[in-house]
């Protein structure tokens, strides 16, 4: 995963109070495991920036991602 990557949580993280779910962008990079995701509604407004452990994120794709 590298910066401006859609991605979405794989469990709730309460102390953010995501739900498992939810679609962020990464917006930086703070460690080699670790990146700061802003969570915004449809209408671009932020409502949560956290600090999410790499293996606790999936990457979405809107675009295919291995040829068939």
């Amino acid at each position: 995963m590298k910066l401006l990557d859609v991605v979405a949580t794989l469990e709730d993280v309460p102390e953010g109070h995501l739900a498992k779910g939810q679609v962020g962008t990464i917006v930086d990079e703070l460690s080699e495991d670790i990146v700061l995701v802003e969570f915004a509604d449809l209408g671009g407004v932020a409502y949560a920036l956290e600090p999410i452990p790499i293996g606790k994120l999936i990457q979405l794709r809107h675009t295919p991602a291995m040829a068939a």
